[in-house]
């Protein structure tokens, strides 16, 4: 990560790892914790759920959702993490808004991105009508705070051919903070996983989502 963000000109230090600990047992999540990490990632409220009791001594760990939320599970979801960065309808950021709200909470959200426009992944379209909605929508949502986008790119062997669809999201973010809407930061860019973190650091990523790089092939539960 350190050499990527050298190669970028840029700072280490504003670049955040996040373990992404789908599947991950509570003892192997223990053992990354001990291990200097404090920014964790789940794709799943139920899978969580089931071992967050186990975690629980863990105070200063930060959990974040970044896996598709239906929206039936967005109260649990709010009551269990500080953040969560699939954030892709209108819909979905007002039932975030409205449990946060009952638990006088204030939830950090992200935008996801579909930059390949992938019909098989969730996100939102880059130039549609839904992303305009949600950002406008974002003005009453008082309980929630927008910090950026997110997105997962088409899967590629190669890293470099994941470089546009980064540079993309750069992009885009950079055409919504010139839209000046103050109820929506776009600080945060979440993008580049194990295989492809360095690119996307080099094209401006804030915050890498790293599971098999730290954990190794993931388990099937």
């Amino acid at each position: 990560m350190a050499e990527a963000a050298r190669r970028a000109g840029r700072d280490p230090a504003e670049i955040s790892l996040m373990a992404v600990t789908k599947t991950q047992p509570a003892e192997r999540i223990r053992e990354a914790y001990d291990a200097g990490l404090r920014l964790f990632g789940e794709n799943r409220v139920q899978e969580f759920a089931g071992k967050a009791g186990a975690l629980r001594d863990l105070t200063d760990a930060e959990w974040r959702m970044i896996g598709h939320l239906q929206t039936n599970k967005a109260s649990l979801a709010t009551e269990l993490f500080a953040a969560v960065e699939s954030v892709d309808s209108l819909r979905l950021a007002e039932k975030l808004n409205a449990t946060a709200g009952e638990l006088s909470k204030k939830l950090a959200v992200l935008i996801e991105i579909n930059v390949g426009g992938e019909a098989a992944k969730s996100g939102v379209a880059v130039e549609s009508k839904d992303l305009q909605e949600l950002l406008q929508g974002a003005a009453r949502l008082e309980h929630l705070e927008f910090r950026g986008l997110m997105t997962v790119p088409p899967f590629t062997e190669d890293p470099q051919r994941a470089r546009p669809y980064f540079r993309k999201l750069r992009e885009l973010r950079d055409q919504i903070a010139g839209q000046r809407l103050p109820w929506v930061g776009m600080q945060v860019l979440s993008m580049g996983m194990s295989h492809d973190f360095e690119v996307a650091i080099e094209e401006g990523s804030t915050g890498v989502r790293v599971g098999t790089g730290i954990f190794g092939v993931r388990r099937k539960l």
